[in-house]
């Protein structure tokens, strides 16, 4: 836990400072790539000269959770792939962000009826920026990045620590069973 997380109120150095490491964290995003299918393509072909993800600065696209901040699920989550999701995904550091690219990872696609298909990343990990289609074009992927750089601009970390015990705080009634 940061020293800034300590904190109760915002503060000029607090917020300044949680200016600076957005920032930093908006600028230098490291997706972790966990293609499954055919949208894979698609997400490879946006790190290509053409679309150039370089100059949004995350090129450094990575192949452990352990180096990477941003995971973007690409492609069908089947049943058996859906612990392998979740393992990964507690891997990455903290703060981390998830991007559910197509269609298949947003709701299930077209396999939506089968029976081995999860119906969406976000039964699995909690999902913060969605991009559709199917698949889905190299210039959405950018899109949904820069959508993704919007949102971490916005994060605070001042009180995140006094908002985190609160959320995991279990309440309990006077005959001692959980609400």
């Amino acid at each position: 836990m940061s020293v800034i997380e300590k904190f109760e109120h915002p503060n000029i150095l607090t917020s300044t400072t949680d200016r600076l490491f957005n920032w930093a964290r908006l600028n230098s995003l490291w997706p972790f790539t966990y293609g499954l299918a055919c949208c894979a393509i698609e997400m490879i072909s946006t790190a290509m000269p053409r679309h150039d993800m370089a100059r949004f600065g995350m090129e450094a696209l990575r192949a452990t959770p352990r180096q990477a901040d941003v995971m973007i699920v690409s492609g069908t989550i089947t049943d058996k792939m859906a612990p392998v999701l979740i393992h990964l995904y507690h891997q990455m550091s903290e703060p981390r962000w998830v991007v559910a690219m197509g269609a298949c990872a947003s709701g299930g696609g077209m396999f939506w009826d089968s029976y081995n298909v999860v119906q969406g990343a976000d039964l699995l990990v909690p999902v913060d920026i969605y991009i559709p289609g199917c698949p889905p074009r190299p210039e959405a992927l950018l899109y949904g990045m820069m959508q993704l750089q919007a949102k971490v601009r916005q994060q605070s970390q001042v009180g995140l620590a006094r908002r985190l015990a609160a959320a995991t705080m279990v309440q309990y009634d006077a005959a001692g069973s959980q609400r």
